[in-house]
């Protein structure tokens, strides 16, 4: 009797602590972790939004063109909603340096959540 307390009891810490620290890295309560970042419906809108901008004058899926692939840039970057937020930033303000010398040009006429679909598409490009 007294091993099955100290089992329950150890067994409802690890939970808590579990959710405890997943609550703390995200900020949110019940929060899901990382992995369930992109939902199939943020894909498909991502895929969509890339297929109607520039974005094929440099990137191929998965060959470098004059940027990156993006299954490179998916292999780089995790999907946290972290990444998923810098590189959203990255499109629309543009960037250099990470991936060589020629600058990603900025699309300021791309919202932050079109930028974040866009991002998600391409992490899970892997």
């Amino acid at each position: 009797m007294k091993k099955s307390f100290v089992f329950l009891i150890c067994s409802v810490f690890a939970v808590c602590s579990s959710s405890y620290a997943q609550t703390k890295k995200t900020g949110k309560v019940g929060a899901k972790p990382a992995s369930g970042v992109s939902s199939p419906a943020d894909i498909a809108q991502g895929k969509a939004l890339i297929a109607k901008s520039d974005c094929f004058a440099c990137h191929k899926p998965t060959e470098k063109l004059v940027g990156p692939a993006y299954s490179d840039v998916a292999k780089k970057y995790p999907a946290t909603p972290a990444n998923v937020t810098m590189l959203a930033k990255k499109v629309i303000k543009g960037g250099s340096g990470v991936w060589g010398e020629i600058p990603m040009a900025p699309h300021p006429s791309v919202t932050q959540a079109d930028a974040e679909k866009i991002v998600r598409y391409i992490l899970a490009t892997k």
